[in-house]
């Protein structure tokens, strides 16, 4: 691992950065990573191509179909929730950064794990909550598209529970790292 540079703009990521792990559960979960930036990756063509239509529809056309608005907001909300666990596995998210530059890499490594855990729980904790929720929608139907609401509100499990995934997976990778680098100094000759 290179040095931190002051004049790199991501000089923290490149100290914190966790190394991916190797084996099956390394490729399990770049599997996991690839089939949801994927569906997100639909869901953002798939808003584009109704914004699209909806702004042809309105140019071109003597009236443009009312379930464009609706359908690109279900799109952009599956969007969110599929890319909520890979934001947090990226290290992507919002966050104030106050002290983990002074920390070493271990350091940074255990301040990640920590948060995944605290992001985590709290996810874990909202689960049967947004459960509950996605019930709520099985009375009722879209206004114009005439969906299930349970699908739209199903969205909040997705949230959750790839949150919760995300999070135990960062966990895991770190404290995997931690051990590893430990390992690694231990057997250096002084």
């Amino acid at each position: 691992m290179r040095e931190p540079d002051s004049a790199s703009p991501d000089a923290l990521h490149d100290i914190a950065a966790i190394p991916p792990m190797g084996g099956a559960f390394g490729r399990l979960v770049t599997g996991l990573d690839r089939l949801f930036a994927l569906l997100a990756s639909l869901a953002l063509v798939g808003i584009a191509a109704v914004v699209i239509l909806q702004i042809v529809a309105r140019t071109a056309l003597p009236s443009s179909p009312a379930w464009t608005e609706e359908l690109s907001r279900y799109l952009f909300i599956y969007m969110v929730a599929l890319s909520a666990g890979l934001v947090l596995r990226r290290d992507r998210h919002v966050n104030v950064e106050l002290f983990q530059q002074h920390l070493g890499r271990r350091g940074q490594w255990l301040y990640r794990a920590l948060i995944c855990l605290a992001v985590g729980s709290f996810a874990a904790m909202m689960l049967p909550y947004a459960w509950q929720y996605a019930q709520i929608g099985a009375f009722q139907t879209s206004p114009t598209l005439r969906l299930p609401m349970r699908y739209v509100f199903f969205s909040t499990v997705v949230l959750f529970g790839l949150t919760a995934l995300y999070a135990v997976i960062g966990v895991i990778e770190a404290g995997v790292a931690i051990k590893r680098d430990a390992s690694a100094q231990r057997q250096e000759p002084h």
